[in-house]
């Protein structure tokens, strides 16, 4: 999860894409651009699509933001702990029925 230019959060997919669009139009990324594309070619398991039908699903439960929705559709959670450290910083921890409605809804999209 990160901010575009406008400050709108945007997946990993969609930083992806936007890297390739740069590389298409300047034929070389800076370094940090290169990083950052790398990372997301191998970490980016969905299309934008389906990132962003995932993100939709997820902010239907009642107390999951934006921002965790982005959060959980990058790193795809496939366990009730993965989940546990996407919030442990948080000051909401979801109950267990919110973490296996989490990896519902994230199996429906991706299957490791």
């Amino acid at each position: 999860m990160t901010a575009d230019e406008t400050g709108r959060i945007v997946s990993l997919p969609e930083v992806k894409n936007m890297l390739k669009k740069i590389e298409k139009e300047r034929k070389e990324l800076i370094y940090e651009q290169r990083i950052a594309l790398e990372h997301a070619q191998k970490f980016a398991k969905l299309s934008v699509k389906q990132t962003k039908d995932l993100i939709k699903d997820l902010m239907k439960l009642e107390n999951i933001g934006e921002a965790h929705a982005y959060k959980i559709a990058d790193i795809l959670p496939t366990s009730e702990d993965d989940v546990k450290a996407i919030f442990a910083k948080e000051r909401f921890t979801p109950s267990e029925s919110e973490i296996k409605d989490i990896l519902k809804i994230v199996g429906k999209y991706y299957i490791e």
